[in-house]
């Protein structure tokens, strides 16, 4: 059974950054395309990131320069580097194959 358990979220003041996790289970994240998905209270969710099979990363421009992905595969985790949040990006977000999700992590601003 695959899991995904998102980790990190937590109160946050516009300005500051924030490192999210995403611990897999029952797959293997360098096998995947994986993505980071953001969503705001009342709003669709948006893409803000992707690492590929290769290990290339996209981004959103809306966070470009200031998000970064990685992974470490010796622990089948996944991270989001976020630097400099606005307070719009509050919220829940979500590592996802596109297939398989998890729960989220709540990111809420604390001003």
């Amino acid at each position: 059974q695959v899991q995904f358990v998102e980790s990190g979220g937590g109160l946050v003041q516009p300005g500051v950054s924030l490192r999210l996790s995403c611990a897999a289970s029952g797959i293997i994240f360098s096998n995947h395309d994986v993505v980071w998905y953001g969503r705001a209270p009342g709003k669709e969710r948006e893409l803000f990131a992707t690492i590929t099979i290769n290990g290339s990363t996209h981004f959103s421009d809306s966070v470009k320069g200031r998000f970064t992905v990685s992974r470490d595969i010796a622990k089948n985790t996944l991270y989001l580097q976020m630097n400099n949040l606005k307070p719009e990006e509050t919220g829940v977000y979500y590592c996802s194959t596109q297939v398989d999700w998890g729960q989220g992590t709540q990111v809420t601003d604390s001003s």
